[in-house]
């Protein structure tokens, strides 16, 4: 992985935090306690220590907005109606009137265990990059079972790592065996996992969210492919360190838990 820089962003970032109460899997998971605290608070307390220009969460849920004033956080009430967390971070953006330059990183709020130097990493990447409108990370492929997996969001990029695609399917695909690399590495060698954090200019962020769902979008349910097909351009680098686990499931939570507690935060 690439070394995290110590230098300071170029520009301002912002980090807003999208968090609603459903989830198929694991309904009301901000609300969830981890290690004593709702899992929001864990969110909140990692992004202010990016720092980042300003830190609020956005939601529709009364409870979770109780539950986020009460550890100190800024909220902004946004539409029940939003299908993604870009829709309601595009919302905040709209009704806070933020300048159409400014970066707004995307931090889930399912995402705990988030390193603050990826944060800070991918809203320097968008400053760096004057030609993209959103910058993302990735991370090497571990093994041919995540590669073949769905729910690990595959990404290939150019040169000079402008996103081409991302795909819930092996890719890129290798044909030839001779490519295949080293042995044992077998296709996945040069493929790269997405890791789902984001930073935004406010101009492309509200675009994207005025857009329709895109066909490539609704085959793949990946919103990314809305930007690509419609020229909006996503600057890709890898990862400077692992990320942790998103939580979806109440292992994921129990997971998350006993990772606080050894890394001492709890």
């Amino acid at each position: 992985m690439t070394r995290c820089s110590s230098a300071s962003v170029s520009a301002a970032f912002r980090v807003v935090v999208p968090a609603r109460y459903a989830s198929t899997r694991l309904p009301g998971k901000p609300l969830l306690p981890l290690a004593g605290r709702p899992m929001i608070e864990w969110v909140y307390r990692r992004a202010c220590r990016t720092g980042a220009h300003s830190v609020l969460i956005a939601t529709d849920d009364e409870r979770i907005a109780e539950a986020a004033r009460a550890c100190g956080a800024p909220v902004a009430m946004t539409d029940a109606a939003h299908g993604s967390g870009t829709d309601r971070i595009a919302e905040v953006a709209r009704h806070c009137g933020w300048a159409m330059d400014e970066i707004v990183v995307n931090l889930q709020g399912d995402e705990p265990l988030m390193p603050e130097a990826l944060v800070t990493q991918v809203a320097a990447l968008l400053a760096a990059s004057p030609s993209a409108g959103i910058a993302t990370l990735a991370v090497p492929i571990g093994s041919s079972a995540e590669l073949a997996d769905p729910n690990v969001v595959k990404v290939v990029t150019d040169p000079h790592e402008r996103a081409l695609y991302f795909s819930r399917a092996p890719i890129p695909f290798v044909r030839d065996a001779r490519h295949a690399g080293a042995a044992g590495e077998g296709s996945y060698a040069s493929a790269r996992r997405h890791l789902g954090l984001y930073a935004y200019r406010v101009e492309a962020l509200l675009r994207l969210s005025e857009l329709p769902p895109s066909p490539l979008e609704r085959l793949e349910r990946l919103e990314q492919l809305r930007a690509l097909e419609n020229g909006i351009e996503i600057r890709v680098a890898e990862a400077c360190r692992a990320a942790g686990p998103d939580v979806n499931t109440a292992e994921d939570l129990a997971r998350a838990e006993a990772a606080l507690l050894k890394a001492g935060e709890a």
